[in-house]
């Protein structure tokens, strides 16, 4: 992997809202970005306005960043390989791009979630399809709502990898004005953290959307974290990660801005719209309503208490209504608080 400079390829697989904003940060840093998009449109419209209008309209993307449909110019020339799709999709997609991957790039995961069945964290199914070493694996977690990002709001981020040398070459490679990386080799907590906020947050958004206020949603966002940190720390993370800005800083945003995807779409399940009707609204991907089932399923796997996401994966599939899970929960059998 290169040092940090002006210039370096990074290739950025993934053009909706966060993969279009990771891009002005790489450019900010010094790097020269190529933005795969899925749909050639808005490729086209990328190269043409200068815009991703489908995902972050009215922000001009620097000069640095270029956009294409066509992966084997995307991935040319890469030294570091963003992944921003949707976490369901990722190793369908995996299986197309790795012959095009440069043997040493460094593949680094902005996704948040769990594989549905196989139970395998991103930097897992990476690492299963493109054979690299763990060494060549890295995870961008942290509170990183993509249109604060885009804006050049200021922000701070965690990036993990089992090789401390290379997150800190990829933390000068992301280090912007606006954006400031961390170091860590806790990748199992970074991604656990980053997965299971997400389903906190539409516990959030459901008790939002039924009426309730801060003390109830401050309740679930500390049972939420502490329900992490028991599946985190069973599998192998620093409880302590759990407390930084890949744990703690990333539920804190995610639950607590109208911004966030997995909020909002907890809010329309409180207020009485089903999983297929939320899906059926927009085109953004809430990956919590995606990831629920297959958190609840691995900790299970591995014998931890989760009342917590066991009950959004009620709600997010229709068994239950955000009523019944609120009256579910309030019934449930109080433990000590160091349960």
């Amino acid at each position: 992997m290169t040092e940090a400079g002006p210039f370096g390829k990074v290739a950025v697989l993934g053009a909706g809202s966060w993969g279009t904003a990771f891009s002005v940060v790489l450019a900010d840093a010094g790097n020269e970005v190529t933005l795969w998009a899925r749909r050639e449109e808005v490729a086209a419209a990328i190269t043409s306005g200068r815009e991703n209008p489908d995902y972050l309209p009215g922000l001009t993307l620097p000069d640095a960043v270029s956009a294409t449909h066509d992966i084997e110019r995307a991935l040319s020339g890469a030294d570091v390989v963003v992944l921003a799709t949707p976490s369901q999709t990722l190793r369908e997609n995996l299986v197309g791009w790795a012959p095009h991957l440069e043997p040493d790039a460094v593949l680094v995961s902005l996704m948040k979630g769990v594989e549905l069945g196989t139970l395998k964290r991103m930097s897992e199914v990476i690492h299963e399809v493109t054979g690299a070493h763990a060494d060549r694996v890295a995870v961008i977690s942290g509170p990183n709502l993509s249109g604060e990002i885009a804006r050049r709001e200021p922000a701070a981020s965690v990036v993990a990898c089992a090789d401390e040398d290379v997150a800190k070459q990829l933390q000068l490679r992301v280090h912007s004005p606006a954006f400031r990386p961390y170091t860590s080799t806790d990748v199992v907590g970074c991604e656990l953290g980053g997965a299971y906020k997400n389903v906190v947050a539409l516990a959030v958004g459901m008790a939002v959307g039924l009426g309730f206020g801060d003390n109830t949603t401050a309740s679930i966002i500390t049972r939420g974290l502490a329900e992490t940190a028991r599946l985190a720390t069973r599998l192998g993370a620093n409880p302590l990660t759990l407390m930084g800005l890949a744990g703690l800083g990333d539920l804190v945003a995610t639950c607590s801005s109208p911004l966030s995807r997995n909020r909002t779409f907890g809010e329309k399940l409180g207020r009485g719209m089903t999983t297929e009707e939320i899906y059926a609204s927009t085109r953004q991907v809430a990956e919590g309503a995606k990831s629920c089932s297959s958190l609840r399923a691995l900790a299970a796997k591995h014998g931890v208490d989760a009342p917590l996401v066991s009950i959004v994966d009620e709600v997010v599939t229709g068994r239950l209504t955000a009523q019944e899970m609120v009256d579910i929960t309030l019934a449930r059998d109080t433990k000590a608080e160091t349960d």
